[in-house]
């Protein structure tokens, strides 16, 4: 789901500001204020729309930026920043609509917390963002599966609808889950490198 993924079919990062990528990423960035007001006004049918196209969209950048070489170091800023904030506006419009418990923004919000303090610290040391690795992207997939699913079950009320939010809960616990233990495996790779920099300054 992010185009720099760290795989080794991926074009290296180049600076370079203006590609199409980057502009889907800011595009989808914009788009989250929106999603957010709709939510929490259940106009339902329109944030679905909406957030299906900004959620499709991230799968669309990471194909351009490795299929035409435009995979650049902001877009490693930019993607993951989009992502971060589209589950904790959506998440939070949820709590705020009563769609969903309030301990799920607390947790999504913790963890983020966690990744941005992560984020400062090895900018400190001159490091840029970790690689984007499968559990982090399972975890963001499922957040964003769980979102969509608890907005339609909101659409029609009816004890299939119930089933659906049901599942759609489920499915976010699981997300939660997956999503932290992403931020766990970041927080370790984040230490190894501080390590390993500590000891080649010593060995210097």
């Amino acid at each position: 789901m992010n185009e720099h993924s760290g795989s080794k079919f991926s074009p290296e990062p180049r600076n370079i500001y203006i590609t199409v990528p980057n502009i889907i990423s800011l595009l989808r960035i914009v788009s989250i204020p929106f999603i957010t007001l709709l939510v929490a006004h259940h106009r339902m049918v329109l944030a679905l729309i909406v957030l299906t196209l900004s959620a499709l969209s991230d799968g669309v950048d990471g194909l351009i930026a490795r299929s035409f070489n435009q995979v650049s170091r902001i877009g490693q800023v930019l993607d993951p920043i989009a992502d971060r904030l589209l589950i904790l506006c959506s998440v939070l419009a949820l709590g705020l609509a009563g769609i969903i418990p309030m301990w799920m923004i607390v947790i999504v919000a913790a963890r983020d917390m966690m990744m941005g303090v992560l984020v400062v610290i090895l900018a400190q040391h001159d490091y840029g963002p970790l690689p984007v690795n499968f559990v982090g992207k399972t975890g963001t997939a499922l957040l964003l599966i769980s979102i969509i699913v608890l907005i339609i079950s909101e659409m029609v009320h009816s004890r299939l609808m119930l089933i659906v939010h049901v599942a759609g809960l489920a499915t976010g616990i699981w997300g939660l889950g997956i999503y932290w233990l992403a931020g766990l495996i970041y927080v370790r790779q984040g230490y190894r490198l501080l390590s390993n920099q500590a000891v080649d300054a010593d060995g210097d």
